[in-house]
């Protein structure tokens, strides 16, 4: 269970019962006010050195921009929700290519004008869409702290049109698994294998762990896909996602293994996460590969066309030989 060592929040969330409710919660924890959750000037002026420390301070704050953004993937709208940033600390984070160090927690309150909107935009629509709100968090992880995704599960329930989708690297689904959803929520386990969990996704789930939650999840009724994200090309990294691809094959239950569907997302990286990391973590593992890698715009690194590609046969050669009859959704 995450304790912050301070709270930063905007004085209005008082106003908010999610704000009332965690002021309370955190009634013995220092906390400072602050005038806007997007920019507080201490943190910004902190060293990267610091960057483990700051992410154990939880910001509280209203959510201003409620923009929903197409997407073409799994949703078709990528949602601003209740939560941006993470108590985790991945090594390839890419909040931190938006955030920089200041990719710590941040707690939305005015969720009920954030869910009110996208129950609006469903039932507007001729045809059933789906939100993705889990896209700057993880709302497993956030569940712990707030509820909030007990609480939204359970309102949108209520409704009758739209799905909900959200991916997470985190294992505590068992207060999600006794709610009424009625099929309309999508949830996408991230997992890697075992070395890359321990020495690059700092502070999640064990990927046995990961795999148990699934299980848990479909019992329980829920869409279940599976994200291999994001694909790191460490030492051996074929034999390393040959054995996770079996791994999965062996310990998911038969019913997960019916339905459901794969998302692969090779990784980018950037200077930001070089300069953060160095300072950081001087003994992790350096992600940044010149001979594997490009650049991608301003300070970012992608694999190189001819890498990609050869991954991306890799991939749907291994998916197809143990899930021959599951859809990979997209390679990218």
């Amino acid at each position: 269970m995450f304790k912050p060592n301070s709270i930063y929040y905007e004085k209005n969330v008082e106003n908010y019962t999610l704000g009332k409710e965690l002021l309370e919660k955190y009634k013995n924890i220092p906390k400072i006010i602050i005038d806007n959750h997007n920019n507080i000037e201490e943190m910004r002026k902190k060293q990267n050195s610091e960057f483990p420390y700051m992410k154990r301070n939880l910001i509280i704050g209203i959510r201003k921009t409620h923009k929903f953004v197409e997407n073409h993937k799994v949703s078709d709208y990528l949602v601003p929700y209740t939560s941006s940033g993470c108590t985790a600390m991945c090594l390839y984070c890419y909040l931190v290519c938006n955030y920089n160090k200041c990719a710590y927690l941040r707690i939305f309150v005015n969720r009920e004008q954030m869910l009110d909107k996208i129950i609006k935009v469903a039932n507007k629509s001729d045809k059933e869409l789906t939100f993705e709100i889990g896209s700057n968090s993880d709302l497993i992880l956030e569940n712990t702290i707030t509820g909030n995704l007990d609480w939204t599960i359970k309102e949108f329930s209520k409704t009758n049109k739209g799905y909900l989708t959200f991916p997470t690297k985190f294992d505590m689904v068992d207060s999600i698994c006794s709610i009424q959803h009625n099929g309309r929520i999508i949830v996408r386990m991230s997992v890697n294998p075992e070395k890359i969990i321990n020495q690059i996704e700092i502070g999640t789930s064990r990927l046995k762990n990961r795999i148990n939650a699934i299980n848990k999840l479909k019992i329980a009724g829920y869409k279940i896909g599976i994200l291999i994200a994001p694909v790191i090309m460490v030492d051996n990294w074929k034999e390393e996602y040959e054995n996770l691809i079996k791994y999965l094959y062996d310990n998911l239950s038969n019913e997960v293994k019916e339905e459901v569907f794969f998302e692969v997302i090779f990784m980018t990286y950037s200077y930001v996460h070089r300069m953060i990391n160095q300072e950081a973590f001087p003994n992790a593992i350096n992600l940044y590969n010149q001979e594997l890698m490009t650049g991608r715009g301003r300070g970012k690194y992608m694999y190189k066309s001819d890498v990609k590609h050869d991954g991306e046969i890799f991939f749907r050669n291994a998916l197809n030989k143990y899930f021959p009859n599951n859809k990979i959704i997209y390679i990218v």
